[in-house]
């Protein structure tokens, strides 16, 4: 009786084939770690509890990249999902032409870590405008298309961080499965998203989500948002609209949420037992919540961390952004403010200045970001002392839900 319960409220929703999947996807590229920081050890205890948990309650999908967690989130999921029967859950896996060209050797590789014997949604990573011809002209669909054939791939799409005109391109170079977009109640007021999204519904593309919560952005609301959303449902937590907003989409089949603690997967499957509703009232608080993010953050980062891996300075340009935000968010007073006084704990070669402009990080970086820009502005007003040992210690901003 209890499970009945338990799917009853969080309905699957159908794909193809007879397969039905859970609305609500569990990403694992923010898993819990043994301490914070680039690619340090996966906290495994603490993650295989909300793996667990999330099956329990429903959740049958999972979705892992080769350079997550500079490569241990494969490894990890692999062991984590074994104690389940293979029938019972489904893995999304990507492959990233930047990590590693070759294909077929990567491919392979994910195989062995994921300790599988197919993988059931395999996409390419990251498409942007500037990778298409990385992705697409050297072999790799039609070795991916070969391998659905062989049984090793069940579904084959793509990731995009692209333009729409870039979208519509791809679309017509391959039959996809389907596609997984960035979307969320920012992107769809103050991006491209809702283009995109139109896009694929239009040619009848099931629609994967990722970054529901704009990388967390949408989680940790400025109090200015939280109180509006909170006037509708006091009780209701800052992400919670966020995962409402897309359910009352249609076309969307799963939406990824990278959870990387119990309290994050508890909130969020709360939120998918709920009728997937929003009435006009509350998609205008959205709109209102979005113009103010839109008025206060410079700088639309994600957090995702792809720009750090190959930064010959080796920064934490996330944790450097979010100081550029808060400085930009506390208006001109910020300069001598404490907005940026956690920037004195580092060492010189870790500050903005220490950027040399190369562009790697833009390169990887899904957004497109001008990040040299940034440094460059930012070294030239951000010229903090020193705070007292322990006040502003370099710390990463917290992991953010989705």
């Amino acid at each position: 009786m209890e499970k009945e319960k338990k799917e009853a409220g969080m309905q699957k929703k159908n794909f193809k084939d007879g397969i039905r999947l859970s609305p609500l996807g569990m990403g694992a590229m923010r898993l819990p770690q043994t301490e914070e920081g680039f690619a340090k050890p996966i906290d495994e205890p603490r993650a295989q509890e909300i793996i667990d948990y999330c099956i329990q309650h429903g959740v049958n999908y999972f979705d892992t990249a080769y350079i997550y967690h500079g490569g241990q989130s494969e490894t990890f999921l692999g062991k984590a999902l074994k104690k389940y029967p293979r029938e019972n859950y489904f893995v999304a896996d990507k492959f990233n032409v930047q990590a590693d060209p070759d294909y077929a050797a990567q491919f392979a590789e994910q195989l062995r870590r994921l300790q599988m014997e197919r993988i059931d949604f395999y996409l390419l990573h990251g498409v942007t405008d500037r990778l298409i011809s990385d992705y697409l002209d050297h072999g790799a669909p039609e070795y991916f298309f070969e391998q659905k054939r062989l049984g090793r791939i069940r579904y084959l799409g793509f990731s995009f961080h692209g333009s729409p005109d870039a979208l519509r391109q791809l679309l017509k170079r391959y039959p996809w499965d389907f596609v997984q977009i960035q979307l969320n109640y920012y992107d769809w007021f103050h991006g491209t998203a809702r283009e995109q999204y139109e896009i694929l519904r239009k040619q009848g593309i099931p629609v994967m989500v990722m970054e529901p919560a704009h990388g967390g952005m949408l989680a940790s609301l400025p109090a200015e948002g939280v109180n509006l959303l909170h006037s509708a449902r006091p009780d209701s937590s800052c992400a919670s609209w966020a995962f409402r907003f897309l359910r009352s989409l249609p076309g969307i089949v799963v939406i990824l949420s990278g959870m990387s603690a119990l309290e994050q997967a508890e909130d969020n499957l709360r939120t998918f037992s709920e009728a997937p509703s929003l009435s006009e009232e509350e998609l205008a608080l959205i709109r209102k919540v979005s113009d103010l993010l839109h008025s206060l953050y410079a700088v639309p980062c994600t957090g995702c961390r792809y720009c750090c891996a190959d930064c010959p300075q080796k920064l934490d340009i996330p944790f450097l952004l979010s100081a550029y935000n808060e400085y930009k968010t506390g208006g001109e007073k910020a300069l001598s403010s404490w907005r940026l006084a956690r920037l004195g704990a580092l060492p010189e070669e870790k500050r903005p200045s220490a950027c040399i402009g190369c562009g790697q990080c833009t390169k990887h970086c899904p957004q497109g970001l001008a990040v040299p820009a940034f440094m460059k502005e930012m070294a030239s007003f951000s010229q903090p002392t020193s705070p007292a040992p322990g006040r502003y210690a370099h710390t990463s901003p917290a992991t953010p839900e989705a």
